[in-house]
């Protein structure tokens, strides 16, 4: 089966997913320093500071869809649903991803949270190719 454009959406959003997970991490990690991302993590640590607790966040909120995007795409090439709705509905999703981190990282209200929504409606663009 060639990748189709859902599948290769799919990919990047996986690697984008891979790269909010180090962000988070090594802002954490600077915060409190390598001795303590190399060792037991024994005990409760302080909160994060403003950057780590932004980036953990907004990888929480990529991963809260994730399964459903996942899901949507992988339904729809197997189902032989795929077409112009799923292919813009994928590159709707990512692209309000890729926007979404830094929006997020630089505390920018309001616009992130309409990006948050052209991601959803990037979604349910996929969810609804089901259904025709």
């Amino acid at each position: 089966m060639d990748m189709t454009p859902e599948f290769i959406v799919l990919a990047a959003v996986l690697v984008l997913a891979l790269v909010q997970i180090l962000a988070a991490g090594a802002a954490r990690t600077a915060e409190l320093g390598g001795k303590w991302n190399a060792g037991p993590r024994d005990g409760n640590p302080p909160p994060p500071g403003k950057l780590a607790g932004r980036l953990k966040r907004a990888q929480d909120n990529l991963f809260e869809t994730l399964p459903l995007f996942i899901a949507a795409v992988l339904m729809a090439v197997v189902a032989d649903k795929t077409g112009e709705l799923t292919a813009w509905g994928a590159h709707l999703y990512l692209a309000a991803r890729l926007l979404y981190v830094p929006l997020y990282a630089f505390g920018v209200p309001y616009v992130r949270s309409l990006v948050w929504m052209g991601g959803l409606a990037g979604l349910v663009m996929i969810i609804a190719a089901l259904f025709v």
